[in-house]
């Protein structure tokens, strides 16, 4: 009898204590991805409102009886910003619907973390390159280079040079959201290979202790 009620706490015990870290896993998976998720959606409110901003930014002034437009479509620089942002804001809405779809059936994989590290990593390093691109040429734009003979224009097309400060400030913000992302993925990914935590109680033992 008492062998039978020993071998049932044990069997007990281990069920329990088997159901404990898997429910602790699944709020752990649920917690991440809801993250991934905020993070992703302001990536992506913040690259769009970049990009509309900037696309619709134009200012037409006259300089000495010359007539001079201000448009994002002149400079090289602020195109590739733009379409830095809209690949970002693609991309992000695309990994967004695979979270949202495939959440439940791909938290335990591996590689599907992988792929999410890959992809924020590129969309990182492209939303920062876009990002320095426009800084540079906005720079010029406010202070000129005297050594290259290249005077500062924002002093005759202010409302141009303003507004776009604002559509990289949003592009910078959405780069530090992906900055998050990435960071995250990468916790993530490293707790894959973290030796799994002990919650201090000793192991069972089917026998008794031998003397």
């Amino acid at each position: 009898m008492a062998d039978a009620k020993d071998s049932s706490s044990f069997m007990t015990h281990t069920k329990s204590s088997s159901n404990t870290p898997t429910s602790s896993s699944s709020q752990q998976h649920r917690t991440f991805f809801m993250a991934q998720n905020i993070l992703r959606i302001l990536a992506i409110v913040l690259s769009a409102a970049s990009i509309a901003i900037m696309v619709t930014n134009n200012q037409t002034v006259s300089i000495f009886t010359i007539r001079f437009e201000a448009h994002f479509y002149y400079s090289s620089s602020f195109k590739f910003f733009v379409a830095a942002n809209g690949v970002v804001c693609a991309m992000s809405v695309l990994t967004l619907i695979i979270n949202l779809v495939l959440g439940q059936q791909v938290s335990h994989r591996k590689d599907y973390y992988f792929f999410l590290f890959m992809h924020d990593m590129v969309m990182t390093v492209l939303i920062i390159a876009g990002c320095a691109a426009a800084t540079a040429t906005g720079y010029v734009g406010q202070y000129g280079e005297e050594h290259m003979g290249w005077m500062p224009i924002c002093d005759h097309v202010h409302k141009f040079c303003k507004t776009s400060l604002v559509s990289l400030l949003l592009s910078y913000l959405s780069f530090f959201a992906y900055l998050g992302l990435s960071i995250s993925i990468v916790h993530k990914c490293l707790s894959f290979f973290s030796p799994p935590k002990s919650d201090g109680r000793p192991l069972p033992t089917i026998g008794g202790s031998i003397n």
